[in-house]
């Protein structure tokens, strides 16, 4: 196959006559669109999580590449994937399709030496990548295997378990470490390999996990390593499952210091095309309950940004219903107002509707599915007011109601008591599961801690401990005899009027005291 073949494969005249045609499958890809300062590294990282890669062929004048992977069924895995919404790369969107070629013949071309640079930096590790990276221009090489990330905008919860899905398509994810910083979500993450980091930082950096927030920042560390003492929701050594679970409550007191996702937060689940490289097996540790949410079903992928990242819904494959289906709860004890109150922990409520013929069975829809879905692994099972609690996604798409249901319907559309009105804000950044301890804020300052554990106890429950904060007296935490007199306290209570324009705002807390 000569030079010129190669080339005229890309062109223009050749391309359109090809459109009209559907192409046979092949091992040898065809890249379009790329942008223009693209490199072989990055063209060889978009096939890495489908197989091993062969060769490279980069026509940086056509914005094209031609790229080779070991078997026919890799690349045809890499189309289907690519299929709903093609790759994005430094903003920009490729497009993939077969090449009419069976392979590629490289050896008499003056750019082979950068393609073959590359694929050797994928498979020699940290002095290769260095060579590759080197050769592509003056890039500076890699420090080490460990990179930093900043999460831009964390909207919603990010858990280590949805980080480790996510960079494991790169390479095995040795040890993960999260923390917050000039009030900002950071993350240290070490892989095995020195190339790993290289290719997740190439096509993850400024990519989002969730439409429009949860914006990848990402950059190599200069740390050599991570050292890591315990495996709990804020740090973890995928290789020592034998690591205590530690003290992570000490760093949730200061309020600059907001605790970014939960343990029961909801954990990504990936469906991609086959062979995609799997995410490590996750041994849990005792006292560490990580449950994987099943949900059926899922919807396209698009471009904002890397396929399988986009949204919530292509990384967990949530139903397209922010609608909640709520069963089992004791109508004499919880009135529409109190399910407001209730779901609101999770998100925004905007209609409340107890079934006429049930009145122990509601419809409550959220602002989002992923609200919704929040709702769902936080709520369902939980006992309140001596019932257990049954929470799903229903099947409807919004609560509808008839004249004869309008005692049973609220529109909280437009309520003031919306927790989430600001994306970002530390509402979101403190999702926590229902439990005995309940965080307390806007506290006016006449009020006495003796008056508020009286407060508290006269909805029936048993008030433990109780304190103050230390450098914020308007914020407090409280401590019940139970998870089920927690959740009724904070139904009872929450938006509780002291007078003066005061109202009591109460959130489930993960300390305790």
């Amino acid at each position: 196959m000569s030079s010129s073949k190669l080339t005229t494969d890309g062109g223009n005249k050749k391309k359109s006559k090809t459109e009209r045609m559907p192409r046979i499958p092949s091992r040898v890809l065809h890249l379009c669109q790329l942008p223009h300062d693209v490199t072989n590294a990055e063209v060889v990282s978009l096939g890495l999580p489908f197989g091993e890669v062969t060769n490279v062929l980069l026509l940086k004048r056509k914005n094209q590449a031609f790229l080779e992977m070991a078997s026919e069924e890799a690349a045809v895995n890499m189309v289907k994937h690519y299929t709903p919404g093609g790759p994005i790369l430094r903003r920009q969107p490729i497009y993939i399709q077969y090449s009419n070629y069976k392979e590629l013949q490289t050896s008499h071309l003056p750019s082979q030496a950068k393609g073959q640079a590359a694929l050797q930096a994928v498979k020699s590790g940290h002095l290769a990548a260095t060579s590759a990276l080197a050769a592509e221009g003056g890039r500076n090489p890699i420090p080490g295997a460990v990179l930093r990330i900043i999460v831009e905008n964390p909207f919603y919860p990010i858990t280590i378990e949805m980080l480790h899905q996510i960079f494991s398509r790169f390479g095995s994810v040795l040890k993960i470490i999260i923390f917050s910083k000039n009030d900002k979500f950071q993350v240290l993450l070490e892989y095995a390999n020195p190339m790993n980091a290289c290719c997740a930082k190439m096509v993850l950096n400024g990519q989002n996990i969730f439409n429009s927030c949860c914006i990848l920042h990402i950059e190599f560390s200069r740390l050599s390593s991570l050292k890591v003492k315990y495996n709990n929701n804020k740090s973890r050594d995928f290789t020592r499952f034998d690591l205590p679970c530690g003290d992570v409550q000490s760093y949730m007191e200061s309020s600059a210091t907001p605790a970014f996702g939960t343990q029961n937060a909801i954990l990504p689940s990936y469906a991609g095309a086959a062979g995609f490289i799997q995410p490590m097996g996750f041994m849990q540790s005792p006292g560490l309950p990580y449950p994987v949410v099943p949900v059926p079903g899922s919807v396209s992928v698009t471009t904002e940004a890397v396929p399988g990242l986009s949204a919530l819904h292509n990384v967990v494959g949530i139903p397209e219903s922010s609608v909640l289906l709520v069963r089992n709860f004791n109508s004499e004890a919880i009135t529409i107002h109190g399910l407001f109150t209730l779901f609101g922990v999770y998100g925004n409520v905007l209609r409340v509707k107890i079934m006429l013929k049930n009145r122990e069975t509601a419809l409550i829809q959220m602002m989002d599915e992923v609200q919704a879905h929040l709702a769902v692994n936080h709520l369902n099972g939980q006992r309140i007011y001596g019932r257990v609690l049954q929470v799903s996604l229903a099947e409807y798409q919004a609560v509808q109601w008839e004249p004869e249901d309008q005692e049973l319907v609220e529109d909280y559309s437009n309520s003031p008591l919306h927790r989430f009105k600001n994306p970002g804000s530390k509402n979101s950044q403190n999702i926590s599961p229902p439990s005995e301890t309940l965080h307390l804020c806007c506290i006016p300052s006449f009020a006495t801690a003796d008056e508020l554990k009286k407060l508290f106890a006269r909805t029936g429950s048993t008030v433990k401990a109780f304190r103050f904060f230390e450098r914020d007296c308007k914020m407090a935490l409280i401590q019940m005899g139970s998870v089920e007199e927690a959740i009724q306290a904070l139904i009872e209570l929450h938006n509780h009027d002291f007078g003066e324009n005061h109202h009591l705002r109460i959130s489930f807390s993960t300390m305790t005291i």
